[in-house]
């Protein structure tokens, strides 16, 4: 918790006047003020500005594995052969995996 070093403190007999039941108040009040937030709900309300997607498609021109390529035995990314960790018995783990 931040604390404000410019503002007036409270002397011992001040903190002392405030009763047991300010105190429960005072922790109910702060209790109150917190708000359970549906993330989800949340998310579909942001728009993206200018961008109306809904009817675009994506279309991506997918490459072949290259020679000097591999794909990971356990991430199953394909990677440059620069990537390669290790190589036992033809399996293949990349550098990323293999840390």
């Amino acid at each position: 918790m931040a604390t404000d070093y410019d503002a007036p403190r409270k002397t011992d007999d001040e903190m002392s006047e405030d009763s047991i039941e300010e105190l429960k108040n005072r922790r109910v009040d702060t209790r109150a003020s917190s708000v359970d937030v549906d993330e989800t709900e949340q998310a579909e309300g942001f728009e993206l500005p200018g961008a109306d997607l809904s009817g675009e498609e994506l279309s991506v021109r997918v490459l072949p594995r290259q020679a000097d390529e591999f794909t990971c035995s356990r991430c199953f990314l394909v990677h440059h052969r620069s990537q390669l960790a290790s190589d036992t018995g033809g399996v293949l783990v990349c550098r990323e995996c293999a840390a």
